[in-house]
């Protein structure tokens, strides 16, 4: 499987993964919504679990994957300050819409 993030997303990630709440923890990306020709993302903090694929990325996060979710494959976390700021989680693999939370 295959996760990209790209910079802004990395350095709020890594704030994330600062706090307190976070300790033990990685970031999870998961499918909220299924439409079957796209889907919609989010993440969280969370431990793997037996149906999970750890993820290394570029930026030296580890992203959990649940390796059952085909939609999850290539999946790109993006952060954005403007218009307003917050993640864009996409699968442009997939053909998927993004989705901004």
């Amino acid at each position: 499987m295959n996760c990209k993030i790209n910079r802004n997303a990395a350095k709020e990630i890594k704030k994330m993964l600062s706090t307190e709440e976070a300790e033990g923890k990685m970031i999870r990306v998961f499918v909220t919504i299924n439409h079957v020709d796209h889907a919609h993302y989010d993440l969280k903090l969370d431990t793997p679990t037996e149906h999970d694929e750890i993820v290394k990325t570029d930026k030296d996060i580890d992203v959990i994957l649940d390796k059952r979710e085909d939609f999850l494959d290539g999946v790109w976390i993006k952060y954005f300050y403007v218009p307003e700021a917050g993640f864009e989680i996409t699968n442009p693999s997939k053909e998927s819409h993004g989705h901004r939370h």
